[in-house]
């Protein structure tokens, strides 16, 4: 099996982390087809685009789609900025029609001391959070702002088709069914008549799904209930900008940010009849470390490794990379991000030699 991978590293530390992830695909001595692009804040530069025509051909070409990250000082300066480098990742999913963000949270019993929360409540934390994509808030019209000081005012518009929540909503009771049987829909249906569409939905899907336990909780309970009983959680199915809002805060229970990978799929299907995917980190570009070398890698890695399990269907060599990071965490190897008394820093390269090491 070839397999035809674009690399879109992207901005800040995002080179330095999709350079280590392929060294840990090679050592596995897969056969790579690899091809890269810029895109973000390096392409708008270079091209006058974030998301250059050119690169977004290679990821419609690709099988799957490696993403390290996007964002630069310069337009965090400049909020007015009709060019962005954001655009690039939110052009390719509406492009490849990536509607769902799989973003697993499990703890590492090594790193329970990373988390600021109290060990007796993340261990044993294993939950995904599902977030829709391509609609909502993020992609409603009319958006913009308007007028000059003092008078200024701005809209941002919350969207969605019932067709647009229900395949999210199969997807995680097809989910749930594989592992803990459990959905809890997070929305704000007290106040929002989306939330209520979406709650509607789910309730009509429930009935395909008498295997699975489903519950509705008001996006902002759950994200109190997250950070008091995290194991009760199984799949959280939410809508974009309460996804990425729970999927940040739920990172602080794994630790760093710089330990949580993702995968944004569609319904398409690659070459080798798999779900054509777009997998990242989700820790941004974070251009304050940028080319020191000590990045955490192994968000980018454990992102490749659901790669190989959601785009390839190479479960025994993704368990393989997930099992590695596992033991060079048990061995006490950290980056600076996670480490802690008695730990051993290592910066971006090695701790990726280290998991190859242990493959």
């Amino acid at each position: 099996m070839v397999l035809r991978i674009a690399v879109l590293p992207g901005d800040g530390i995002g080179p330095e982390v999709c350079a280590e992830a392929v060294r840990v695909l090679q050592a596995l001595n897969l056969d790579l087809d690899i091809h890269t692009a810029d895109v973000g804040g390096c392409a708008i530069e270079r091209f006058g685009t974030a998301l250059p025509e050119h690169a977004l051909r290679l990821a419609q070409d690709a099988d799957a789609v490696l993403f390290g990250a996007v964002g630069t000082p310069r337009f965090d300066q400049d909020p007015s900025a009709t060019v962005r480098p954001e655009q690039a990742i939110l052009g390719l999913r509406k492009a490849l029609d990536l509607f769902a963000n799989l973003r697993p949270v499990r703890t590492f019993d090594a790193l329970l001391d990373a988390s600021p929360l109290k060990p007796e409540i993340v261990r044993g934390t294993d939950l995904i959070i599902l977030r829709e994509l391509t609609a909502g808030a993020y992609f409603g019209k009319p958006q913009g702002q308007v007028g000059q000081p003092p008078d200024r005012s701005a809209v941002d518009t919350t969207s969605y088709t019932e067709a647009e929540i229900r395949r999210l909503l199969i997807m995680a009771f097809e989910l749930a069914r594989g592992r803990k049987r459990k959905v809890t829909q997070a929305d704000k249906a007290n106040v929002m008549a989306t939330g209520r569409l979406w709650r509607a939905v789910a309730h009509e899907l429930r009935e395909e799904y008498p295997d699975v336990t489903y519950e509705d909780m008001y996006a902002d309970a759950c994200a109190m209930h997250l950070l008091r009983n995290p194991r009760n959680f199984d799949i959280i199915a939410t809508e974009n900008l309460f996804g990425d809002i729970l999927s940040d805060e739920a990172s602080m229970l794994a630790g760093s940010l710089g330990m949580l990978p993702s995968a944004s799929l569609g319904d398409a299907l690659n070459r080798h009849g798999y779900r054509r995917g777009l997998y990242e980190p989700i820790h941004g570009a974070a251009h304050d470390i940028a080319g020191q070398g000590v990045a955490n890698p192994l968000a980018m890695i454990l992102s490749a490794a659901m790669m190989l399990r959601w785009s390839f269907g190479l479960v025994e060599q993704a368990g393989r990379i997930e099992r590695a990071v596992a033991r060079a965490l048990d061995d006490g190897l950290r980056c600076r991000d996670i480490a802690s008394p008695g730990t051993t820093v290592l910066g971006t390269r090695e701790m990726a030699q280290a998991v190859i090491d242990r493959l």
